[in-house]
């Protein structure tokens, strides 16, 4: 039986970083010691994951380790912050080294691939949940935030929507396929945050789309007191989604499904083709989907009958299974 700090050497300790990485103390002592750069302001948030909530119980631990710090990482996207550093607090019922492999290493290459060093964290034994929590840096100057959407900016989308409703729909009825256009969308998504810093100066506002769009874009319009219109045709649905849901489940799952973690923004109609050239070296498009209104309320192509929609149509909350 391994102990708690046998855990944490074995599967969660890295490499030490290099200075460039900003770390003064890592793993292995009470606190970690972090130096953020001159100018800059930390952005922080914390997601807790929790099996069977979330992700279902039986999901690839190497893409459950990969989803519990994506969806943090979506959050410093939302804001334009650059991912620095992360704390992982990870509760297991018992110890599994084959798991606790495939989960590390999933959790390690998006640490990798998006720069972020994991720099602390926790190991305790109970039900299966993950805490993760990131720290970013950004410029408070152009920090992106969801209360500056005005009257008259567009409302843009970044990718494509309803994949991760489409996955989690696919995975109930038993499809396990790990390639799966729509199951990679719900298992291992991809946060944003290049496409985040390539908006900063240009969108207004901005949210990641995690509880569904119209859930998310009801939070921009509380904190900036407007409204908007929609135009429900524009809506960039995930590849394979029609074929797989039919075509108005479709629409329904991007509107309030959740899970997709790409950025909805707002921003003037003219720095829109100066956004759509930023992404598009990213390889990413961003589609026009409405219009801030100064009237409360969202209108438009018949999603003011939707408007109260939280989540896909008999799914349970944030992507778990029944």
């Amino acid at each position: 039986m391994h102990s708690e700090f046998e855990l944490i050497a074995r599967y969660f300790t890295p490499a030490p970083p290099g200075p460039e990485a900003g770390v003064a103390l890592g793993v292995g002592d009470d606190c970690t010691l972090l130096a953020p750069t001159p100018g800059r302001r930390l952005a922080v948030s914390v997601d807790t994951s929790v099996a069977g909530v979330h992700f279902p119980d039986e999901a690839p631990a190497e893409a459950i380790g990969h989803r519990a710090l994506a969806v943090s990482l979506s959050d410093l996207a939302a804001m334009g912050a650059r991912a620095r550093w992360c704390l992982m607090a990870l509760t297991l019922p018992e110890v599994d080294d084959a798991w606790l492999e495939g989960f590390s290493r999933g959790f390690r290459a998006l640490c990798e691939a998006s720069g972020t060093a994991l720099v602390g964290g926790d190991v305790t034994r109970g039900a299966t949940a993950i805490g993760v929590t990131v720290m970013g840096e950004v410029d408070p100057r152009v920090a992106l935030t969801r209360g500056g959407a005005r009257a008259g900016d567009l409302i843009a989308v970044t990718g494509t929507l309803g994949g991760g409703a489409g996955g989690l729909a696919l995975w109930q009825r038993g499809e396990r396929d790990p390639a799966h256009p729509l199951l990679v969308r719900y298992l291992r998504p991809q946060p944003r945050l290049a496409a985040g810093e390539a908006l900063l100066g240009l969108a207004t506002a901005a949210i990641d789309v995690s509880d569904g769009l119209l859930a998310d874009l009801g939070h921009v319009l509380e904190a900036s007191g407007v409204g908007a219109e929609l135009d429900l045709d524009a809506l960039p649905l995930a590849e394979g989604l029609a074929a797989a849901l039919g075509e108005e489940p479709a629409r329904q799952a991007a509107l309030g499904g959740g899970d997709d973690y790409e950025l909805l923004l707002t921003l003037p109609a003219e720095r829109l083709d100066e956004a759509r050239g930023r992404l598009a070296a990213l390889d990413l498009p961003l589609t026009a989907i409405g219009r801030i209104t100064e009237t409360p309320g969202v209108v438009g192509g018949g999603a003011g009958a939707l408007g109260g929609w939280q989540h896909f149509p008999g799914l349970p909350d944030r992507g778990g299974p029944p």
